[in-house]
């Protein structure tokens, strides 16, 4: 198993490809990968941006800890994940991930599953500033 995390600080973008050349695949017959996007409106408003605020000192750890979670549960053999802080502007990636496994339904439901924990326990906070104003979302992710 080999997991390698990346954090990014608000950088232009990420650069998907490059993420996913740095999976493991030996032995590996899929590669799931996700990348999650700004929306460009939200309801009637229009979206501008998302601005992602993070307990930075915390975020690398809790991404590493669902890396090797989803390694183990689904017997994956390496995953990669970035996620930007900072303003990320509308169409812009905010998230990229992947993963590689022997097989393609471990791939699929773990990438699955790590976007989903990601939301919920990452230390992230993100406000939406749209045509209406901005406003903080509750929670995490």
């Amino acid at each position: 198993m080999r997991r390698h995390i990346v954090v990014e600080e608000a950088p232009e973008s990420l650069d998907h490809e490059a993420l996913r050349k740095q999976l493991v695949t030996k032995g590996c017959g899929a590669v799931v990968s996700f990348l999650g996007i700004t929306r460009e409106s939200e309801g009637d408003a229009e979206v501008y941006a998302l601005e992602f605020d993070a307990w930075q000192e915390k975020l690398g750890s809790v991404l590493e800890k669902l890396a090797d979670e989803a390694c183990e549960i689904f017997q994956t053999r390496s995953v990669v994940i970035a996620h930007r802080t900072g303003r990320v502007e509308a169409q812009e990636s905010i998230v990229s991930i992947h993963v590689a496994s022997p097989h393609r339904k471990q791939a699929f439901q773990a990438c699955e599953w790590l976007i989903d924990e990601l939301k919920k326990q990452a230390p992230l906070w993100k406000r939406e500033v749209t045509s209406n104003g901005s406003t903080w979302k509750a929670g995490l992710g």
